[in-house]
């Protein structure tokens, strides 16, 4: 509980005590709720769905991915480290090397 002393008029006091609210809230009358209707779209299988999380089974299940949600992935690229790939390269830097040389 918090007090404090507010001057109610000049030179009169009173002690007010408010309690403090143990839970966050937002200014808006009500929470606001994603709904699951839409407006009825046609899917690939040619019904249409008015229910968001319906409309997204079923793309999944055809093995469709909506875009936007996917998961991104880091494509990882290995060097090579067969002979032929380390000697091909020793011959771009070298040639590479040339041609700055000789400008």
């Amino acid at each position: 509980m918090i007090r404090r002393l507010i001057e109610v008029a000049p030179g009169k006091w009173r002690l007010v005590s408010k309690q403090k609210l143990q839970m966050k809230r937002s200014n808006l009358p009500l929470p606001y709720v994603i709904s699951d209707t839409m407006d009825p779209v046609e899917q690939v299988d040619g019904k249409f769905y008015t229910s968001k999380s319906r409309f997204r089974a079923v793309g999944k299940s055809l093995g469709l991915i909506e875009v936007g949600n996917e998961k991104q992935t880091n494509k990882v690229q290995h060097a090579s480290t067969s002979r032929q790939a380390e000697n091909g390269r020793q011959r771009a830097i070298k040639k590479a090397l040339e041609q700055v040389r000789s400008r």
